[in-house]
C-alpha cells in the first residue's frame, strides 16, 4: 500500500518514464490462490485491475496507475519434465528461463532482453534469435494455468478451453491472469554468432539486400538489422547480428547471398563459432562472463540499468523499394539530431522460416510478414518523453506508404487508432469474441481494446 516501506520498489516497472505512476496497491502474489483472491477482491470492490509479469508494457499498463496491480513476478519456478516440456511460472524473467533450460540441455525460442517476462512475450507472439528455426515463443505453448475473470482457477489447453489457449498464443491474451505456462522445448543447439557493420554510405543497398535475403535464408539462420544514431554514436551506423545453428563451417556460404545482393562488403565481420545456447542468450542479455541469472536484472543486486524509452513498430509484408530504403535511412539520420537522445534505433528482426512454414493454430496474425520492425528512442530518465514519442511515431508514419499499418502487439503504442486491425489483422474478430466471452465486464481489457 502507499506509505508502506516496500511500496516504492513494488510499484516500479522497467521503463523509468512510468515512475510517476501511482497504483492504488500492489499485490505481490506468492501463489495462484493469491491471484484468485486479488481478482475476487477487485470484482467485489469495483477496483480497476492491472496485470504485471515482467513489467515491460510499452504503454505503461503494467505500472497500474490508479489500479490494483496483480504482480506475478514471484511465480517464477521452472521445471523440465522427462518429455522435455517445461512448466514455467508466469512471472519468470527470460534470463531465468534460459538458465533453467540451458542447464537441462533444452531451449525455447524467445527474446534477448533479460528482464522481459515470459508471459507478456508469449501472449504477443514472441520473436527471438531462434524464431526462424523453431517458431515463435507462442508456437511452443502447450497449455496455461490461469485465473478467470470470476476469480476461478482454470486450465487452457488443446483439450480444455482451446479458444483461450488460442488467444494466449500470440493473440494478446486479455482473457485472464496467467499463473503458469507449459511449453514444448527443443534440444539446446550449438550456436555460431556473427556481428557485421557497413559504412553508412552503403545503408540503402544493404537494407534492400537484407530484406530480400533474410526471410528466405536457411531457417537455421536468424538476423537482426539495426540502424543506429543519436548521442551514443559519433554518426549513424548500420549493423547486423546473426545466429546460426548449423555447422559453423557453413555460415559463410549462408551469408553469401546478403553480400552478393548488396554488392558491398562489411567493414566489420566478427564471428564467434560453436557457443552454447545458454552462453549466447546471456551474452545477448548483456550478462556475459559468468554473470548469474540473479545478477542479470535491474532489480535489487542486479547489474543491469533501467533506461527510459519511446517505441512503436511495424510488421511489414511488402519489401521496400529504393525510395523506401532511402526514407528509412533518412529517419536514422534525423535521429542524430534528436536533442537529448541517448540512442535512436530502427531494428528489423527477420521472420520467415518456421514462423511462415509452421502450420499451427494461434492468434498471431503476421505469418506472412518478413520482419518485425521496432522504432525506439532512449533518453534520460528525467526527460519529458513527448518529443521522443513524436519522433518514433513520425518514423512509423514516414514508412506507412511502404509498410502499411500492421504492428506488433508486444511493442504496444497507444497512438495506433485501430489496434484490432494493426495487431491482429484477420484474427481480430475471433479474438474479440473470445475476450468478450471470457471477460464480459472487460476487467482485463487494455485501454482501447475493449471493443476489438
Amino acid at each position: 500500500m502507499p506509505g508502506d516501506e516496500a511500496f516504492t520498489s513494488a510499484r516500479q516497472v522497467e521503463n523509468p518514464r512510468f515512475d510517476g505512476a501511482e497504483p492504488l496497491a500492489v499485490l505481490s502474489a506468492a501463489s495462484a490462490d493469491d491471484v484468485a483472491e486479488g481478482v475476487m477482491f477487485a470484482n467485489a470492490s469495483g477496483v480497476p485491475l492491472a496485470l504485471r509479469s515482467g513489467g515491460h508494457s510499452y504503454a505503461g499498463h503494467s505500472s497500474g496507475d490508479s489500479a490494483l496491480v496483480i504482480d506475478v513476478r514471484a511465480l517464477s519456478a521452472i521445471s523440465v519434465a522427462a518429455d522435455g516440456s517445461a512448466t514455467i511460472g508466469a512471472g519468470a524473467r527470460l534470463i531465468q528461463v534460459y538458465e533453467a533450460l540451458g542447464q537441462q540441455g533444452r531451449a525455447l525460442a524467445a527474446g534477448s532482453c533479460a528482464t522481459v517476462g515470459i508471459t507478456g512475450l508469449t501472449l504477443g507472439g514472441g520473436v527471438g534469435v531462434l524464431t526462424r528455426a523453431f517458431g515463435l515463443t507462442s508456437d511452443a505453448l502447450r497449455s496455461v494455468e490461469m485465473v478467470s475473470a470470476e476469480g476461478m482457477r482454470m486450465t487452457a489447453s488443446a483439450d480444455e478451453n482451446p479458444d483461450i489457449l488460442w488467444a494466449c498464443r500470440g493473440g494478446g491474451g486479455q482473457v485472464g491472469v496467467l499463473t503458469s505456462l507449459t511449453f514444448d522445448t527443443v534440444p539446446a543447439p550449438t550456436i555460431t554468432t556473427a556481428f557485421l557493420e557497413w559504412s553508412f554510405a552503403d545503408a540503402v543497398p544493404v537494407i534492400l539486400a537484407w530484406q530480400a535475403w533474410a526471410p528466405d535464408a536457411d531457417p537455421r539462420l536468424w538476423s537482426t538489422l539495426k540502424l543506429l544514431s543519436g548521442g551514443r554514436h559519433a554518426g549513424p551506423a548500420i549493423q547486423l547480428t546473426a545466429t546460426w545453428i548449423g555447422p559453423s563451417s557453413e555460415l559463410d556460404a549462408n551469408m553469401a547471398g546478403l553480400h552478393q545482393g548488396s554488392g558491398v562488403l562489411p567493414t566489420v565481420n566478427s564471428v564467434q563459432p560453436d557457443r552454447t545456447y545458454q552462453d549466447v542468450m546471456f551474452s545477448f542479455a548483456g550478462c556475459a562472463g559468468g554473470v548469474s541469472a540473479e545478477q542479470c536484472t535491474t532489480g535489487a543486486g542486479g547489474l543491469l540499468q533501467r533506461e527510459a524509452f519511446s517505441a512503436t513498430s511495424h510488421v511489414p509484408t511488402d519489401l521496400l523499394d529504393r525510395n523506401g530504403a532511402a526514407a528509412l535511412v533518412e529517419r536514422c539520420m534525423l535521429g542524430q539530431q534528436l536533442a537529448g537522445a541517448r540512442e535512436v534505433s530502427v531494428s528489423l528482426d527477420a521472420l520467415g522460416g518456421a514462423v511462415r512454414d509452421l502450420h499451427v493454430e494461434t492468434g498471431f496474425a503476421h505469418r506472412d510478414a518478413y520482419a518485425t520492425v521496432q522504432y525506439t528512442a532512449t533518453f534520460e530518465d528525467s526527460a519529458d518523453p513527448a518529443p521522443y514519442d513524436v519522433f518514433v511515431r513520425e518514423s512509423r508514419a514516414a514508412m506507412e506508404p511502404w509498410w502499411g499499418t500492421g504492428a506488433y502487439v508486444n511493442y504496444l503504442d497507444p497512438s495506433i487508432t485501430d489496434p484490432g486491425a494493426a495487431y491482429f489483422g484477420s484474427n481480430a474478430a475471433r479474438l474479440a469474441d473470445i475476450r468478450s466471452s471470457a471477460d464480459p465486464s472487460a476487467r482485463f481489457a487494455l485501454p482501447g481494446f475493449a471493443a476489438v
